[in-house]
């Protein structure tokens, strides 16, 4: 008589399989979060990069003053160095560009509050003006890391836009020393 042979795998082939990817686990883990950390700051760079952007533009193409705030939940620009609802008094408690329309500021982009990337920077609004789409102020600069991280820590997990006075932004990697 033939016995069928055992299809399947016995307890400690089983074990073993788990025990190598609990291993690989534990050491993937860490490599992943580091790797979200940097996602998230470098896509709130991108999105502040790309507004800064559209504002020179808007101020060229409607020939009107073009402003970026920081805002709070009802949409309004937060006065220089006041705290949103959060308690934080960087550009993490989101943005808002206004065109001015007739003497009114009209909403054109939006950006929610994300805490957990830090953006030091100017503290005041920034305006952009006709005919050449000009940042008033100046040089400006706006550095990006995980909220409660060393600057110095880990240069990649950072990212600076630098502003100049004709209005142009530059991203770069690492920290460019803004200041709140």
């Amino acid at each position: 008589m033939i016995r069928a042979a055992n299809l399947g795998f016995t307890l400690v082939e089983l074990c073993v399989v788990l025990a190598v990817m609990a291993v690989l686990a534990t050491f993937g883990a860490p490599s992943f979060i580091a790797w979200q950390t940097r996602d998230q700051v470098d896509a709130r760079a991108r999105s502040l990069f790309s507004t800064l952007s559209l504002a020179r533009a808007e101020a060229v193409r409607r020939g009107a003053r073009v402003t970026l705030c920081r805002i709070d939940a009802s949409r309004r620009c937060l006065a220089s160095g006041r705290s949103c609802e959060n308690g934080v008094t960087d550009w993490s408690c989101g943005w808002g560009l206004f065109v001015d329309r007739d003497g009114a500021p009209a909403l054109l982009r939006m950006q929610p509050a994300m805490t957990a990337v830090s953006i030091a920077g100017t503290s005041s609004e920034l305006s952009f003006t006709p005919p050449s789409g000009q940042v008033i102020g100046g040089f400006r600069s706006f550095d990006f890391g995980p909220r409660g991280s060393d600057p110095a820590a880990n240069p990649a997990s950072r990212r600076c836009i630098r502003l100049a006075a004709g209005g142009r932004p530059r991203m770069t990697q690492g920290s460019c020393g803004a200041s709140a």
